[in-house]
């Protein structure tokens, strides 16, 4: 790996960073702001969520409250991000619910395209 595809990953995981502290600040335009218009969300084994306001739409409903996560480890390599850890969401009834979960991202001119989302509901 070149210093300049080195610099590419640190830069596409503190974008990645940037966009998760916003989430958790319940500044959802925020971390939108990190997305490409047409960033496409599949949540494997549930639904894919097609451009920006599809998931803006998303965020207003699944993220009323902020949600809280812990980030374990970030894996870069060329345009991609994977985080890997767990997150606590508030579900229909107010309660919190706890996830595993593996978001894989593809970056597209500094803004994240598309995410690859495993999550696992932790019993």
């Amino acid at each position: 790996m070149n210093e300049k595809q080195s610099l590419m990953h640190l830069t596409n995981k503190s974008i990645l960073e940037k966009a998760n502290a916003a989430i958790t600040k319940g500044d959802n335009e925020g971390f939108l702001a990190y997305c490409t218009d047409d960033t496409e969300w599949v949540f494997v084994g549930d639904k894919t969520l097609r451009g920006k306001e599809t998931v803006r739409q998303y965020m207003a409903e699944a993220y009323a409250e902020p949600p809280v996560f812990h980030v374990d480890y970030f894996i870069a390599e060329g345009e991609f991000v994977t985080a890997v850890g767990n997150i606590s969401l508030k579900n229909g009834a107010a309660e919190t619910v706890h996830y595993a979960y593996c978001d894989v991202w593809r970056f597209r001119d500094g803004k994240m395209a598309e995410l690859k989302a495993f999550v696992v509901e932790l019993t």
